[in-house]
């Protein structure tokens, strides 16, 4: 794929420009931003892009040499399609179900027994999802079709299990992730002198150049140190595991930084309008336990207030005295409101 900008080149604000893009990953440039933003899009890419996964195990039987511990590792770490998984699922804590149900979950059967004298290996395509399901299908790369390795049995072993998989992110556990890597570089000549290179002899011979020094002018001989300097252009390599196409990942990526940023903005202007860009005056927030919370969203009793508050009680009151603390002693000494054991 050629290089593409997402903007363009007279637009006031982030650039994004597209290098090289394939179906595992996507190299692209992030210019007129400043390092903060760009580290923020890295954390959110890594940590906030909702994925599907195997998040519970039922295991019915097992004669394998493997535990049943291990073997319910192993299948919440195999790639779940995860493409638009928004539109699809909602987070279980927010459902209104008991447990599960077809609007938080997908389910997945696997049933696998040796009866011949040669070990009968199990993969990720063994497993069969539930008729009707949108997402959740075992994602496979490999040219012979097999997907990730589950377990082996010998003759004599079976295996029959259900697995409950459900909609997460990766602040949560790592098996949510939508990525295995994001590469991330700035200022590839080091002018910033933001690394000190250890070397024995020459720094130039021993620390090469990145390939992405090719799109900077290198610093000159003898040109003094800029002070006021700071880095605008970044280098990103994103490669995804392969429930979700790299160029989706990105695009998520920006979205839920959009929200997150226009719930800040809300939070501080105490605002109620359509802010966030996306239809919705509430900006993106992390599954909270009981379906609420988060940011843009109610507390634990639902009287948050516009910045100060506690969901506890409300005008500015701690949960120790009556009233607020007003820098004397601690609630453990006698001037904060003591506390009952």
């Amino acid at each position: 794929m050629d290089e593409m900008d997402f903007v363009g080149p007279d637009a006031i604000g982030p650039q994004v420009t597209i290098r090289t893009a394939d179906d595992r990953h996507v190299n692209f440039v992030l210019s007129n931003c400043d390092l903060a933003f760009a580290n923020s899009l890295r954390r959110i890419i890594m940590a906030e892009v909702p994925t599907v996964a195997i998040d519970l195990v039922e295991i019915e039987t097992n004669t394998s040499v493997l535990a049943d511990e291990f073997l319910a590792h192993r299948l919440g770490l195999i790639p779940l399609d995860s493409s638009q998984v928004d539109d699809k699922l909602v987070y279980y804590r927010e459902c209104t179900c008991d447990a599960y149900c077809e609007q938080c979950s997908v389910t997945l059967t696997l049933y696998a027994k040796c009866t011949g004298d040669t070990n009968v290996t199990i993969y990720a395509r063994d497993l069969a999802v539930a008729e009707g399901a949108a997402c959740g299908t075992p994602v496979i790369h490999d040219p012979d079709g097999h997907g990730s390795i589950i377990c082996k049995l010998r003759k004599g072993q079976e295996l029959k299990l259900r697995c409950v998989a459900k909609k997460g992110i990766a602040k949560e556990h790592a098996k949510w992730s939508p990525v295995s890597a994001v590469a991330f570089e700035y200022d590839p000549h080091n002018r910033l002198r933001h690394i000190d290179y250890w070397f024995e002899e020459d720094p130039v011979a021993e620390w090469p150049k990145s390939a992405n020094s090719d799109w900077e002018e290198p610093p000159q001989e003898g040109e003094p140190f800029n002070y006021d300097a700071v880095p605008g252009r970044f280098y990103f390599d994103v490669e995804g595991v392969g429930q979700i196409p790299p160029q989706e990942i990105l695009e998520q990526g920006i979205k839920y930084l959009q929200e997150k940023l226009a719930s800040i903005i809300q939070g501080l202007t105490g605002s109620d309008a359509d802010v966030d860009g996306f239809g919705n005056g509430g900006g993106a927030r992390s599954p909270q336990a009981g379906g609420g919370g988060g940011a843009g969203g109610a507390g634990r009793d639902g009287d948050w207030d516009a910045g100060y508050t506690t969901p506890y009680q409300s005008g500015g009151r701690t949960t120790y005295g009556g009233g607020g603390w007003d820098g004397g002693a601690t609630p453990y000494g006698g001037g904060g409101g003591g506390t009952n054991w």
